[in-house]
């Protein structure tokens, strides 16, 4: 029996007593058309920050008119791109100075929303993005943001980050800083309808490894345990229904609600090993990173799980979940959580290998040193070293791949 997720008009239930971070929820089929309502009470003045993609869509077109008829002026920037970089949030900025806002409306995906929280780092407090990598280092307080999502799956409408690209090393600087959090966001299943079918598996798989990364990480807490077991929930049941009919609101709405967990979860108690060896994948052979996470999850898991203390919370998730009795030992409950992972993989129609990728065996040793270098292996909850990451990729070939090519090394 499908659970049903509820919240009130403001979303005041998204978040605990204790875990109140400044920002308000509001979700619901057309709750896009509050954004006037919610935007008039923070400015005057509003940067809509998107990209080309959507404009073809019509989603920012619609939404300007909605902040329009709340007598506000509205600037439209649909210049977002793919992998936002130092130059393109500049571009933002400059429009953004140009117009003399006071408000910011991210509207897209992880690149929009990205791009919307570097123009504001930069507008606010000057400089350029790379002024800002690590945490805390906006010195000036800063303007507010509404974030409204179109995939289910970064989660970054409830993250205080922004990842953005140097121009020149492609390195990918993370800049954080808690004034940078949405001062509101807004989910509206009815957006991400436009998403094509292969989106919405990818963005899908994305946000299930958050929640299931974020559940276990050394960074981990009570309230983003919380936050990582009711994303899994939401996305494990409902994803399935989504990607048989892409169409049903009640459905697509849960995952995004339990993809804004997932996001709520990383921003307490960040990543791990998971998206450290998926980021390589996409940065060498421009693998999808939904893709690429899929590809790499259940291994990390198996790996993960050899750590007593780390099985013990999977399994937890799995009882949690219902996928495993109260009763189980743990390694059988991990097991069926890993189980039910690998089922909506093939659901979402992930590769089986990383040979269908377009790698081949002689690219680990590259792969594996790039991996141990992502910031978020140190917060995996248990240690990689760079021959761990080796033997990690290593898996995702077929056994018959590893066997020829260590006959090779031998011959």
């Amino acid at each position: 029996m499908e659970k049903k997720v509820t919240l009130n008009p403001d979303g005041d239930t998204f978040f605990s007593d204790d875990d109140m971070p400044g920002q308000k929820i509001i979700y619901g089929v057309g709750a896009r058309n509050r954004v006037g309502e919610v935007a008039k009470e923070l400015g005057r003045n509003i940067l809509l920050v998107t990209d080309s993609g959507l404009s073809s869509v019509g989603h920012p077109q619609n939404l300007k008119e909605i902040l329009e008829q709340s007598n506000l002026n509205v600037t439209l920037f649909d210049q977002s791109v793919e992998n936002p970089t130092e130059s393109s949030v500049q571009d933002c900025v400059q429009v953004a100075e140009e117009s003399k806002v006071d408000v910011i409306v991210g509207l897209g995906g992880g690149s929009s929303m990205d791009t919307a929280k570097g123009c504001n780092f930069v507008l606010s407090n000057g400089g350029k993005m790379s002024d800002y990598w690590g945490v805390g280092k906006a010195k000036k307080p800063m303007y507010p943001l509404i974030a409204i999502p179109t995939t289910a799956g970064t989660g970054s409408e409830c993250q205080s980050f922004a990842l953005i690209s140097d121009d020149q090393t492609h390195k990918k600087m993370a800049c954080g800083d808690k004034k940078a959090l949405p001062r509101v966001t807004i989910l509206d299943p009815e957006l991400t309808l436009s998403q094509p079918s292969s989106v919405t598996a990818s963005t899908g798989v994305d946000a299930l490894a958050h929640a299931l990364e974020s559940a276990v990480t050394k960074k981990r807490n009570k309230n983003s345990i919380r936050h990582a077991q009711r994303a899994f929930d939401l996305i494990q049941e409902n994803l399935p229904f989504v990607l048989d009919d892409s169409q049903n609101l009640e459905h697509r709405g849960n995952v995004l609600l339990g993809a804004s967990h997932a996001g709520a979860a990383i921003e307490r108690s960040m990543l791990g090993a998971v998206h450290s060896m998926a980021n390589p994948l996409t940065a060498s052979r421009g693998v999808v990173h939904g893709i690429a996470v899929g590809m790499v999850l259940p291994t990390v898991m198996k790996f993960n799980a050899e750590q007593p203390e780390v099985n013990f919370m999977y399994a937890e998730v799995a009882r949690k979940s219902g996928l495993a009795p109260l009763g189980m030992p743990d390694k059988e409950s991990t097991q069926r959580l890993i189980d039910r992972v690998s089922t909506i993989l093939k659901l979402a129609k992930m590769p089986p290998s990383l040979g269908e990728l377009g790698f081949e065996y002689s690219d680990i040793k590259s792969l594996a040193s790039d991996a141990s270098e992502q910031w978020t292996a140190r917060f995996n909850p248990r240690s990689l070293r760079v021959t761990d990451f080796e033997n990690l990729y290593s898996l995702l070939f077929p056994a018959s791949v590893a066997k020829a090519d260590s006959f090779r090394q031998v011959n």
